[in-house]
């Protein structure tokens, strides 16, 4: 009795992200923790972009510290990253398109202004890309004093974009007042996992 009375309060001791688990969403797994500009970090939450009733993406949140409010993970020191990976085709000239949009539907004019160059840069990479296949993945990382890096199957894709508001404008793509996915803003949050955790 005591030592299971022990057990939960060093449980309870724990940071938040030393109880992250891995997350498997669609065959696609989701490690607890990643590094990344030197620091660890904690996978947020972790759900599945759909269309209609298709599976587009699964998308991983991985920051320092678990956030549960768009706010919190726009305010969150440190580094982060979000991770994806295709579940079927889709033509990444439309994808960028897609980014930009939302990043419009999500941003005031002023943040969407400032932001610009890394659209026309995230535009650029899709653009040369020409499609994203099942199986392929990218991700956003964001590292304070260097910038928000775009990898493409997880080589780096040309110079850091410097501008420090266009990582939480293009996050409000997914954690914004209209969403992608409402769902997936909520699995991301953590607020509504999605997938098997281990």
């Amino acid at each position: 009795m005591r030592r299971s009375f022990l057990a939960a309060l060093m449980a309870l001791a724990l940071p938040l992200g030393a109880l992250a688990q891995t997350v498997e969403l669609a065959g696609v797994k989701y490690e607890a923790q990643t590094e990344l500009g030197g620091q660890k970090l904690v996978l947020n939450g972790a759900g599945i972009r759909y269309k209609a009733i298709f599976k587009v993406y699964t998308a991983g949140l991985y920051l320092k510290d678990k956030a549960a409010t768009p706010d919190a993970v726009f305010s969150t020191a440190g580094p982060k990253r979000l991770s994806i990976h295709m579940l079927r085709e889709i033509d990444a000239n439309e994808l960028g398109k897609l980014f930009t949009k939302g990043m419009q539907d999500n941003a005031t004019p002023e943040d969407f202004s400032k932001s610009i160059p890394g659209v026309m840069r995230i535009a650029e990479v899709f653009a040369a890309k020409k499609k994203m296949s099942a199986g392929e993945g990218f991700s956003v990382d964001y590292v304070p004093g260097t910038g928000t890096m775009v990898l493409v199957n997880g080589k780096v894709q040309g110079e850091p974009i410097k501008e420090p508001e266009f990582f939480t404008t293009l996050m409000r793509i997914w954690l914004g007042k209209n969403p992608a996915d409402s769902q997936l803003k909520d699995a991301l949050l953590g607020v509504q996992p999605q997938g098997r955790s281990r």
